[in-house]
């Protein structure tokens, strides 16, 4: 069994894994470690992990994991081998769970051209293209776009994302609502239709908290069925651990 621990900006996602598929999955905060050790203790058979963070360093909580498991990897894009070449120019500040929702998708669908977009915290759109992670754009998230309305502004109120969808808003907070849901709408389609000029065997996965607001809005897009982030961990793990 694998133990995969992810943490994200706002969230800790932790997940046990046996032969590719989810066996447990948790999402909290901030993670106990004495929790930790008791999921460990829980499934006997967990003799390895990866520890990857876009928050915080994860050397102490590594260094803790490998107390308990044969096996710990902790997860930098610039120094952890994967199975996916990296072009991106600078590896050292390239955010981990970018690169392995890249290899999660990459091994999900094998051989194929990928626009993978992460509707998170930020909303992420990345190329996996030829074997290989080319690079990608970062934008501000659903929350966070709705968030800044509110806080720079002295009147709009503070909406949330939304299935409705309508032409125009008729009241200011659905304006506000609409306005976000398809400024994001818009600038993914965008991306679909430019990427899909240059290459039209190309094929757009979406995944992340927010993705299931776009499945109905955005065509000829598939919906992740698994979190690429975690699956694209656990890839990474099993191939740094066969490689010892």
């Amino acid at each position: 069994m694998n133990l995969i621990i992810d943490i994200g900006n706002t969230r800790v996602k932790t997940a046990v894994m046996q032969d590719g598929s989810v066996v447990a999955q948790h999402s909290v905060e901030r993670l106990d470690w004495r929790w930790l050790d008791q999921l460990i203790d829980r499934y006997g058979d967990i003799a390895q992990a990866i520890v990857c963070s876009t928050r915080e360093d994860a050397t102490p909580l590594a260094e803790h994991l490998r107390r308990r498991l044969p096996t710990v990897v902790d997860f930098r894009p610039a120094v952890t081998p994967t199975p996916l070449a990296n072009h991106y120019a600078t590896p050292e500040t390239l955010g981990a769970d970018r690169l392995a929702a890249a290899v999660g998708a990459a091994a999900t669908y094998p051989g194929r051209d990928l626009l993978i977009v992460d509707f998170g915290t930020a909303i992420t759109v990345d190329l996996v293209e030829g074997g290989a992670y080319k690079g990608g754009n970062i934008s501000p998230g659903v929350k966070m776009r709705f968030r800044a309305l509110h806080d720079y502004t002295a009147r709009l109120p503070l909406a949330d994302a939304t299935d409705h969808q309508m032409r125009l808003g008729d009241t200011t907070l659905s304006a506000i609502e609409q306005g976000v849901m398809q400024g994001v709408t818009n600038e993914i389609e965008g991306y679909m239709r430019a990427f899909s000029e240059k290459n039209d065997k190309i094929s757009t996965i979406f995944t992340g908290g927010d993705a299931k607001y776009f499945v109905k809005r955005i065509k000829n897009a598939i919906f992740a069925d698994c979190e690429l982030v975690v699956c694209g961990l656990n890839r990474i793990l099993d191939y740094n651990a066969d490689k010892d």
